[in-house]
């Protein structure tokens, strides 16, 4: 008998994606990853557009936003290193009931591994534990904008990212296929007209940096 030594990965398939998306990836270290030998010491998770869109089970300028919020709040947070999951609390202005700010916090809890009290408690006595660091209605912003603060742990340094979504574009008369599409009278040329317009408007979130707008805050 032939020893079959075909790897059982080869079983996994890829998506096929309808998009492409134009956007770096987000690379983050895991000390629990590592310690339990996922990832050599040093090494960073590599996460991307579309692994957010995973996450969510869709791509909208709420998850673009998430995604860059995150993205540009552990770049001002760790400018010259890996952000490091456990050592980073995530701040959202909004409840968690809130549309923007809920999905938002989903998100970011995935990229960052912050959690509420359901989360990780670490390994051997907290080692790498993410459980409380993910809490909502946590300050009063100055804007209605969706507003996240980043602190970290280990040196109290804390970061306020503010996503304008006001300013994110409306996408045209074809957005408003969309509810042709719900309701299966949408033609295809409709459903092409209202796929370009949808994904131009997560294109332009994914990359127009004046839409997100980074401060340092002073702790206490």
């Amino acid at each position: 008998m032939t020893e079959n030594t075909t790897p059982t990965d080869t079983n996994r398939t890829t998506t096929d994606w309808a998009v492409d998306y134009d956007v770096d990836p987000i690379e983050i270290r895991d000390p629990v990853a590592e310690a339990l030998a996922v990832l050599d010491p040093g090494e960073p998770f590599v996460v991307t557009y579309e692994d957010v869109v995973k996450a969510a089970g869709h791509s909208c300028p709420t998850a673009a936003g998430a995604y860059r919020i995150a993205q540009v709040g552990l770049d001002a947070l760790y400018p010259d290193d890996y952000p490091v999951r456990g050592d980073v609390e995530v701040h959202a202005a909004g409840p968690r009931d809130d549309a923007t700010y809920g999905v938002t916090g989903r998100l970011l809890s995935f990229v960052t591994g912050a959690a509420e009290d359901d989360g990780f408690g670490g390994l051997a006595g907290g080692y790498g534990g993410r459980r409380d660091l993910l809490r909502f209605d946590a300050f009063d912003p100055d804007t209605s904008a969706p507003t996240v603060r980043f602190r970290r742990t280990d040196t109290g340094e804390t970061v306020e990212v503010t996503y304008h979504v006001s300013d994110v574009p409306d996408g045209g008369p074809a957005i408003g296929n969309l509810q042709r599409i719900l309701d299966g009278s949408a033609t295809e040329q409709q459903r092409e007209a209202f796929a370009d317009a949808w994904h131009s408007r997560v294109q332009a979130v994914l990359a127009d940096d004046s839409l997100f707008e980074v401060d340092a805050i002073e702790t206490q």
